[in-house]
This record gives structure tokens, C-alpha cells and sequence, in this order.
């Protein structure tokens, strides 16, 4: 792909100009010029928006995981595909090679075919992040079975939703896992959902924690013993380009989780397009995402993006506190980690902690550091640049969504100049709107509105798994035409887009339309306050009135609670003006959040609006304990 590097900012005006005046022409070489296809497409792209139609790539054949794997293996065969870095630091690194990695996902391609798995079946993976995730996934896409990862923090509950919905027939998971010092009994948890999963034929369990579990006979096999059994050759099935490749759930923040449905030529070559060039990639890179793999971004940015280039891509099981608060950056040293990918709540919850835990570590090794999941705070962007990236690094602010596939607008790594908590400019094959309430679509800069996306790219999501109209209803609906990302956003002076959050996250008072991300920044970046969370709640004057939830740092514990609140009224009211102070400031042990580090702000809002029966599902919250407390002492 080093054709399709791009050098710098004027290289980018060039190439975003030719996306856009011709994006078939675009992609078509591309596609052409970067990948391996058994047959070449017939057509660039078919589409019709009004219906969400989308194919890229039509007619064409291929396999993803020979792009992956296999076209690596004469000149990388070698190399390390995948460094496991294991929970426990006393527990050995694994270093798969490109070699291994083929052996690895050959057995387990055999393994699932003969226990009857075939093209177009669903196989559920629910499995903590060890090497046989990755390896459980591409050996999926090897045989042409649909993956479906739940994340290995979900309930059973969840977990039962996720596998009827899809109709699996096989689940993937362990004994247990390890978050911590915590053990995870992912088999006993399972084994609930399973009551209520009919389709489910076959379990096959890998022995992580080797605590005691139960097995089903003739339903319960041990992953091992077949693995030890099956051949370390495969030939891989030959897939069209439409096929689907993955179905991955969203958080489900209203109504029933939406599966999202994911296709194989067109994810394949988006993904190898934006991790080469956002990351600003080079061979021998080390790189470390450290998201899970039961999520999108680790589904794009840890396996297939990483992969499809060479590269060297870290999994970590562990969290960012365990054995204590310096083991990002413990591992970043230790491997010599080069390009550095993580969320705005890791960075946040980090800054609190001691520098002692980031100054005495090597981070030279450094070059390309990312956030992702939410937009980061301008008080947390400084923080990572200055820290973590030494002031030299690129941080690249990225926005997309699981239903985009992939990053879509973002800094391309030493091209595009960076500013604190923008996402700056779309990639090129990206063309994003804003548009207002009637339709309208806002054009020239200092403006915001609604985040859309005019025309088709390729790692589009195709469908809502078992219900297209679904789709149609909530991305193309609002707006005919436009694919809708439910996000805000600003275009700066100079064209920037920053993201303000989800639409929904704008509050009108007294008829003043206002954002709660730029709120959230102004109260954060108060000396005693962590983190904070601002919605909106009736009000018989105003019509809607502010209602801040906030995290105090632990050194503010002993301060007098009534005058934070002042000043961080005035605060708001020095920088935006007083029409957007709160009403109510509630201090709270945290907020609840997804398992991708959102804030769950429609149980914030129902709390603020006293509607504590309605706050639906809590179960897959990453912090459910939260809720209680907060509703205990809501003002």
C-alpha cells in the first residue's frame, strides 16, 4: 500500500479531491492495486440510497484471510502477527508469527467445519482476549462463516439476546477469564444464556482460567484435544464480494440491540486504507489498540486493519490499573510499542493517578499515539499529548461508528496539523454534511449541525441483521439521501469538524440550543472535578433545565460541596454565558458507561427527569453498581 501513503497535507487535498470528484475511480484502483482477488469485480459500486442499498465490489471473489494471512507468509512468514500480552505480568508473552497464525486459524477452520460449520452460518464468540479470539475470527472468515463477538463482560442475558437474534449455531467460549484480579465465569454464565438459545448445537471451550466448570455431554467439547487433532493446512473458501463477513451488536442504548452487518470486500479494503494511513504505518511498527475485541474498534484496528498490512499487532488482556496504574505504559516499554490507540476514559482515569507512573517509563519508542470511542475532552487530549506523547507525537482524534466500519474523519499522522479534541478532516472517500433541523444542508465554516455522510464508502455497514427497515428507518430516513450518524458537530474557521456528541445531547434552554460536550469540557477542566456528565431535564420556565452529574477528584473529598458548585457555575457562566448554568450539580462515585467507555446518558436523563422504573436494560453496563448510588441520591 505504500502507493497509497499519503505524504502530506497538499498530497491529501489531492487525493480528497479526486475521491470526491471521482470516488469509484478511487477505490476501483485501490482495490485494484493493494489487495489479492481470485476474481475481479464486474462493478465498482451499485447503490440506492432511498432503499440503503449498497454493493462494492460487485461480482468480485475473494477471501479476506488470504490478504491477511496468507500473501504475507513468503516474505513475513516470520515476522510476529500477534504479541499476547496476558493479564497476569508473571504469565510468558506469546509471540505468534504470521506462520503460526496460519497453522492456528487452518486448525481451527477445521475444527469448525467438522463440527458442520459452513458458509453462512453464524458462530458466536464469546471468549476474553486471548489468542483465540483472533484466531476464532479468522477462521470464520476462512471457511466463510458469519462471526458474531459478544464482549466477554456481557450477562447472560445479553449474551442469549445477541445469539437467538442471529440464529447461531455454535458458541465459542473459555472457562473463564481474567479482568484483573478478578475471575470472570464466562463458562457458568454461558452456560444461563444457553437455556434459552435453542440453536445453539455445539460449545467449544478453551481452557483459560482451569477452574472447575460444567460440560454438557454431547454438547460441551474441550477446543484443545480437536485442535491437537486437526490438520495446520486449509484452503480457504472463495467468498463474494457481498458476503457477509461479521454481524457485531451496538450497546442497545434504546430498544433491542441493533446488529449491525458487515460484508467482505468492501470492509476488507477500507480497513487496510485507513490503518495504513491514519496510523501513518511503516513496516516493522509495533502497534497496540487497546480496545477489546467484542467491540468494533477492535474487530477494524487490532485484527483485520493490522493484519491486512503486516503488521504487529499487541493484544492485551489485562486493564490499565492492573497490577497497578502504570501498566499502559509498563507495556508500551516492554515492547517497544510504536503507534499507541486508546480511549478517552482510560486517558482521563489515568491523568488522576500519579505522573510517578508514566515519568519513569520509556515511551521513546512512541511515535503515532489515537483516541478513540468518544470525543476526548480538551483537557484530556493535552494531558495524553503532553505525558504520553512527549509533545512529539501525532495524536490522531479519530471519529467513526460501528455502523461506518471503519475511522472517517480523523488526523492523518504527520500530514494533517492537529488541535485539541478535533477529528479535523474526513479521509479521502469521505463526505460529510452538516445539516439543520429542516433538511437543510449548512454550508462555509463557524457552523454546526448534524453529522451526515452524502455518499456510499466502502466499509458501510450493509443492513440491521433481520431487519432492513430498521436500517432505512434510523441512518436514512432523517435525512433522504444521507446516511445520518445521530452525531453533532462544528466546523471550524478552517474547516476542522469537531464532534459535540450525540445529537440527543443537545439541550435547548430557554430556546438556546446547547451542547453538553462543550459544557462537560468547561466543568472538567475545574482543578477539583474528574469527570462529568450534563442532560437535560423538564423545566417549567425554561422548558428544559441543566442537570450535572460530576466525578470529584479524589483530593477535592474534603471540599465544601456547595461552593464547587458555585464555582463551577460561575465557570460556565464566565465562558459561555449564564443562560447554560445548571440547576442541579449531583457529585457521583461515577457514571454509567458502555463497555466501550460511553456515558449512558439516557439513564442520566431518566434519573434527572425522576423516571427511575423506566431506565431499561442496566446489565451490560460496564459499572452497573453506579446507577444505584447515583438514584439514591439524586437531588
Amino acid at each position: 500500500m505504500g502507493r497509497y501513503k499519503i505524504k502530506d497535507l497538499s498530497h491529501y487535498f489531492k487525493q480528497y479531491k479526486k475521491s470526491v470528484k471521482n470516488p469509484v475511480r478511487f477505490w476501483d484502483k485501490i482495490a485494484s492495486d493493494h489487495f489479492e482477488w481470485h476474481q475481479r469485480w464486474s462493478n465498482v459500486l451499485d447503490f440506492d440510497m432511498k432503499e440503503a442499498r449498497f454493493e462494492w465490489f460487485k461480482d468480485a471473489k475473494l477471501n479476506i484471510t488470504i490478504n491477511c494471512i496468507d500473501r504475507h507468509l513468503k516474505k513475513k512468514g516470520d515476522q510476529v502477527a500477534i504479541i499476547f500480552e496476558p493479564n497476569n505480568v508473571d504469565e510468558e508473552v506469546q509471540n505468534i508469527t504470521y506462520k503460526e497464525l496460519y497453522a492456528r486459524v487452518a486448525k481451527m477452520a477445521n475444527v469448525l467445519t467438522e463440527m458442520g460449520i459452513s458458509k453462512g452460518d453464524r458462530v458466536c464468540i464469546y471468549l476474553p482476549m486471548i489468542p483465540e479470539l483472533a484466531v476464532s475470527l479468522l477462521a470464520c472468515a476462512r471457511i466463510g462463516a458469519v462471526h458474531s463477538v459478544v464482549f466477554a463482560g456481557f450477562s447472560s442475558v445479553a449474551l442469549s439476546t445477541r445469539i437467538n437474534d442471529c440464529d447461531c449455531k455454535l458458541l465459542i467460549t473459555a472457562d473463564g477469564g481474567f479482568r484483573g484480579s478478578k475471575v470472570i465465569d464466562l463458562k457458568q454464565i454461558a452456560d444461563e444464556a444457553l437455556k434459552s438459545c435453542p440453536g445453539i448445537k455445539d460449545v467449544l471451550v478453551v481452557k483459560r482460567t482451569h477452574q472447575p466448570v460444567s460440560m454438557t455431554p454431547d454438547r460441551d467439547y474441550w477446543l484443545q484435544p480437536l485442535l491437537d487433532e486437526a490438520a495446520a493446512m486449509h484452503v480457504a473458501e472463495v467468498m463474494d464480494a457481498e458476503d457477509p463477513l461479521f454481524i457485531l451488536y451496538t450497546s442497545g442504548s434504546t430498544g433491542k440491540p441493533k446488529g449491525m452487518l458487515h460484508t467482505t470486500a468492501g470492509y476488507m479494503v477500507y480497513m487496510g486504507y485507513t490503518f495504513k494511513n491514519v496510523f501513518a504505518f511503516k513496516k516493522g511498527d509495533i502497534y497496540w489498540c487497546t480496545a477489546d475485541i467484542g467491540w468494533i474498534t477492535g474487530h477494524s484496528y487490532i485484527v483485520y486493519g493490522p493484519l491486512l498490512n503486516g503488521a504487529t499487532t499487541v493484544l492485551f488482556e489485562g486493564i490499565p490499573s492492573y497490577p497497578d496504574h502504570g501498566r499502559f505504559w509498563d507495556v508500551i516499554q516492554k515492547h517497544k510499542v510504536n503507534i499507541f490507540y486508546t480511549a478517552p476514559t482510560a486517558i482521563r482515569a489515568l491523568a488522576k493517578e500519579s505522573a510517578a507512573y508514566f515519568e519513569n517509563r520509556d515511551l521513546s519508542s512512541l511515535k503515532v499515539i489515537g483516541s478513540v470511542g468518544e470525543p476526548i475532552n480538551e483537557e484530556a487530549w493535552k494531558w495524553y499529548y503532553e505525558n504520553i506523547g512527549r509533545r512529539r507525537c501525532p495524536l490522531v482524534d479519530t471519529w467513526w461508528q460501528t455502523e461506518t466500519g471503519g475511522i472517517m474523519i480523523s488526523p492523518l499522522a504527520f500530514v494533517t496539523p492537529t488541535k485539541p479534541s478535533h477529528a479535523t478532516l474526513p479521509l479521502p472517500g469521505i463526505q460529510p454534511a452538516l445539516m439543520d433541523e429542516l433538511g437543510n444542508e449548512i454550508h462555509g465554516n463557524l457552523v454546526s449541525g448534524n453529522l451526515c455522510i452524502k455518499f456510499p464508502w466502502p466499509g458501510m455497514a450493509r443492513t440491521i441483521y433481520g431487519n432492513h427497515q430498521r436500517y432505512i428507518d434510523t441512518y436514512f430516513s432523517t435525512y433522504p439521501g444521507r446516511y445520518f450518524s445521530g452525531d453533532g458537530a462544528l466546523r471550524d474557521e478552517t474547516g476542522y469538524y469537531r464532534i459535540t456528541g450525540r445529537v440527543d445531547d443537545i439541550v435547548i434552554v430557554s430556546g438556546h440550543n446547547l451542547g453538553t460536550a462543550p459544557l462537560e469540557d468547561l466543568i472538567n477542566s475545574h482543578p477539583s472535578v474528574a469527570e462529568s456528565a450534563i442532560v437535560g431535564f423538564p423545566h417549567d420556565i425554561k422548558g428544559n433545565a441543566l442537570y450535572g452529574f460530576v466525578i470529584l477528584k479524589e483530593e477535592a473529598g474534603n471540599s465544601d460541596g456547595d461552593e464547587i458548585r458555585k464555582e463551577i457555575n460561575q465557570l460556565i457562566s464566565d465562558n459561555i454565558g449564564p443562560i447554560a448554568k445548571l440547576d442541579k450539580i449531583q457529585f457521583v462515585q461515577g457514571l454509567p458507561k458502555t463497555r466501550s467507555g460511553k456515558i449512558m446518558r439516557r439513564i442520566l436523563r431518566k434519573i434527572a427527569e425522576n423516571e427511575l422504573n423506566s431506565l431499561g436494560d442496566t446489565s451490560t453496563l460496564l459499572n452497573p453498581e453506579v446507577v444505584d448510588n447515583i438514584m439514591s441520591n439524586r437531588l
